[in-house]
């Protein structure tokens, strides 16, 4: 077991997740045997519990990712994990753990999929993801405007409604709306 000397030593007496210098203290991370991180108070409030969850305050793990100790590579797939953004994922992509510390870091139930979650299918019942690309099936009257989306018209970058799976949101000439899925069908 690490003590805190220790840890304090290896971070630098900083968090080990953002680099706080404020509010430290020495963290067991759960369902990871023996393995302990320094963090402050925010990022230690924000593992424990997920509705506090900032997903800004989570973009230091682009620099803390890349930690030689396991434990903090652990944390940093966790949250990363939980934020749920786009960019969060872009990041998991990059990172790299050995196998038996993903296990260690997959523990948490983090990164499976939930079976309350609501998934968003097109028109064929693809499933479509944030980011996704999209074309209308019809012609959309665009409701507050005169605007008309028109059949084929391609939607880029889309953003999934986490409310109702029958949402999303895109933009079709410049202008931000929410379409219904049942007209879209995936690129």
């Amino acid at each position: 077991m690490t003590s805190a000397k220790d840890l304090k030593q290896r971070s630098n007496n900083q968090c080990e997740l953002c680099s706080a210098t404020e509010d430290l203290s020495v963290y067991d991370i759960p369902n990871a045997k023996e393995k302990v991180i320094y963090a402050c108070n925010n990022c230690i409030a924000q593992m424990e519990d997920s509705e506090k969850i900032d997903p800004n305050h989570w973009r230091c793990l682009n620099d803390s990712m890349w930690s030689e100790y396991d434990a903090v590579k652990i944390m940093a797939w966790r949250m990363l994990n939980r934020v749920n953004q786009p960019w969060a994922e872009d990041m998991l992509a990059m990172m790299y753990l050995e196998d038996e510390t993903l296990e260690l870091a997959k523990a948490a139930g983090d990164g499976e999929a939930d079976e309350n979650q609501i998934i968003h299918r097109d028109v064929n019942g693809v499933v479509l993801d944030t980011g996704d690309s999209v074309v209308l099936v019809k012609d959309l009257k665009v409701k507050g405007s005169s605007m008309v989306a028109k059949q084929g018209t391609a939607v880029r970058n889309i953003r999934l409604d986490r409310e109702n799976s029958e949402y999303i949101e895109g933009k079709v000439d410049g202008q931000h709306i929410v379409i219904i899925t049942k007209y879209v069908k995936k690129l």
